[in-house]
């Protein structure tokens, strides 16, 4: 007696749920699924229990004739597909011809289904798999299928779901990917009588993204486009300071399909390197539209995972697109800034430590004038005055005694050299009506150039919070800059641009410098990476190096706190590349040249600093990852000062 024996139907099907259905999310994706392909353009879902108890999924499609709704409960049949061949150009989302089968395996089912034209649909009812009851009913158009008491015969199955609210949370990240994959669907989402997720369904992925994750998140979006012969790549990124700790937000569609990909995913994490923290991830909605013979949507058996037929130009073109929309030409300083989400507001009467904008030092008159400057003076003539090269210098050598008025400071900043040699001659010589100007009318003078600069959409500086926040405005409302992680960012890509090394300053007196064995053998090992950063070291003994010039942007003292720094860095990615650790390293040798909280700023150096920061390649955060720039907008500010409403 022969044992070996076919299984019964039941039982097939019990098993190929066991892949299909993973679990309540797993039944929304499959029936969603096929409503997109039967045509619908608006799609219901609604949940109870976590899908547990009820899934009910209501769509307008084409709906199904009784003969094709009698098929569509056997295993493997499906109106995707003829035969083998059309696997290579696979373009619905649902092709198998196991959903329906599966699900109602383990669930309580049932379908109602009309075609347009049709007086009656059709009603199809099964039980855990058992003989389906088929019969004429009244329904609307497009098809609706409900599935109750998922895996109420399978117990063994059950136990291992977790707890309803998990798996809501996994039905409502399906939903969302599906939404986003398809814009010109308007999706409605229901839990426990609730309306969770709702899309207008107008074609629009922006609005898509902004119905699903909010107005915050819409307004730090970043709009990517690339097209290569027969690969185009279109969707959102969000700004580096927009970021969650998991890689959930992210979705990736390929020809309409949403798919996990390792590879699309680390070419994000490439292009947002050295922008963003380690633990944070930004949000990505990229839409890949590729030859449908160049992919197998074959190799997953819920169709979440695909193959591409060359991934190493996917990663190439994703990271292309990623990097050129994090800095599009012409974008402007307050398009960059972090919107504040979400403020909180407190109240106190203790007093802010508050300073004004000074205007430049005298010695600053010349700032960025080589011509009238005397010649570089010798280092033990620290006090002798050059121009400086450097926005360090500018800051580190000025001294806020002597300041100009604030409408002397603006005049000077922006009125040139001519409205310069008028003031130098109005010092000496009053003006005539002098003695009829009020200190109101000055101030009103000044409020109305403060506002002139404003409407041209100029970022201007206002003054300090606790020597360490700049605060500017400009027409659309209120900054708040990171001293020290802007002139970071600035001198990190400064030194990243400079390909045959950075500048250096030679060292009148020598500093010799004691390693242990470890340090001493990376220093020997990466001579060169030091010389290309500004250190000039030699071997002066046993794990002794004489320091002979250090980057002209690093103040001495700092120098050797900064070798230290360099050499944790190469101990922390000996196994990584030689850019990726030149890259650590000249984050290291920017932080330590930036300026420090705790150091008081004029008005030049505060716009300096914004007009650099502008003009950096990234100028969202510092290469730690911190943001630069927050913006509060003039409807934040009415809405935190409760002004609107009335």
């Amino acid at each position: 007696m022969s044992i070996v024996h076919v299984l019964d139907e039941t039982t097939i099907n019990k098993i190929a749920a066991g892949e299909v259905v993973e679990r309540p999310a797993s039944v929304v994706k499959e029936l969603v699924e096929n409503a997109i392909d039967a045509g619908a353009d608006r799609i219901e879902v609604e949940i109870q229990a976590g899908g547990t108890s009820l899934m009910r999924v209501t769509d307008n499609g084409k709906g199904m004739s009784m003969e094709d709704a009698k098929l569509a409960i056997l295993r493997h049949a499906t109106s995707k597909i003829q035969d083998a061949g059309d696997l290579l150009s696979i373009g619905t989302l649902g092709f198998r011809g196991e959903a329906l089968p599966t699900i109602a395996s383990v669930s309580r089912f049932s379908m109602r289904t009309r075609q347009q034209g049709e007086e009656l649909g059709t009603l199809v009812l099964i039980t855990g798999g058992k003989e389906p009851e088929i019969r004429e009913a009244g329904c609307s158009l497009g098809t609706t299928v409900q599935v109750e008491d998922l895996f109420f015969n399978t117990p063994a199955r059950k136990k291992f779901l977790k707890t309803n609210h998990t798996e809501a949370s996994k039905i409502n990240d399906f939903i969302v990917k599906l939404a986003l994959s398809h814009p010109e669907i308007a999706f409605r989402f229901i839990h426990g009588n609730k309306l969770s997720v709702v899309t207008p369904g107008n074609g629009s992925c922006y609005d898509a993204i902004k119905s699903i994750y909010g107005k915050q998140t819409a307004e730090s979006l970043l709009a990517l486009e690339f097209e290569d012969t027969d690969l185009r790549i279109s969707g959102y990124i969000t700004k580096p300071n927009m970021l969650k700790s998991s890689r959930g937000w992210q979705t990736f569609i390929v020809n309409g399909r949403t798919i996990q990909n390792k590879a699309m995913a680390k070419a994000i994490d490439n292009a947002y390197r050295a922008m963003i923290p380690k633990s944070g991830f930004p949000l990505a909605v990229l839409n890949l539209t590729v030859p449908q013979s160049s992919i197998d949507v074959n190799v997953h058996p819920q169709k979440t995972e695909m193959k591409f037929e060359d991934e190493s130009r996917i990663f190439k073109a994703v990271y292309k697109s990623v990097l050129d929309a994090l800095r599009p030409a012409g974008q402007q300083l307050h398009d960059i800034a972090a919107v504040v989400p979400k403020a909180e507001r407190h109240y106190t009467m203790e007093p802010m430590q508050f300073i004004p904008a000074s205007g430049p030092t005298a010695s600053q008159n010349n700032f960025g004038s080589s011509a009238s400057a005397p010649s570089q003076p010798s280092l033990s003539e620290p006090s002798s005055y050059h121009a400086p090269r450097t926005i360090y210098e500018a800051v580190t050598r000025s001294s806020p005694a002597e300041t100009m008025s604030f409408h002397e400071a603006q005049t000077f900043l922006h009125g040139g050299a001519e409205q310069e040699n008028m003031r130098d001659t109005k010092d000496s010589v009053p003006p005539a009506d002098s003695s009829e100007t009020s200190p109101d009318m000055a101030a009103a003078q000044d409020t109305r150039g403060l506002d002139a600069m404003a409407q041209d959409g100029n970022i201007i500086p206002i003054g300090q919070v606790d020597l360490c926040y700049i605060i500017a405005q400009d027409a659309k409302g209120l900054y708040i800059v990171d001293q020290h992680a802007a002139h970071e960012r600035i001198l990190f890509d400064k030194f990243s641009a400079m390909s045959d090394g950075i500048p250096s300053q030679q060292l009148l007196v020598h500093l010799v410098l004691s390693f242990d064995g470890k340090d001493a053998e990376l220093i020997e090992t990466h001579r060169e990476l030091f010389q290309n950063l500004g250190f000039t070291m030699e071997p002066c003994g046993d794990r002794e190096f004489r320091l002979m010039e250090v980057p002209s942007d690093v103040p001495i003292g700092e120098a050797e706190d900064m070798i230290r720094e360099i050499l944790a860095d190469l101990q922390e990615h000996h196994a990584t590349t030689a850019k990726e650790i030149r890259k650590a390293c000249i984050a290291t040798t920017a932080c330590r040249a930036a300026i420090k909280a705790g150091e008081e700023l004029n008005l030049r150096q505060m716009q300096i600093l914004l007009d650099e920061l502008s003009a950096t390649a990234y100028p969202y955060t510092c290469p730690h990852g911190r943001p630069t720039i927050l913006k509060f907008s003039s409807d934040e500010l009415a809405k935190m000062f409760k002004r609107t409403g009335f």
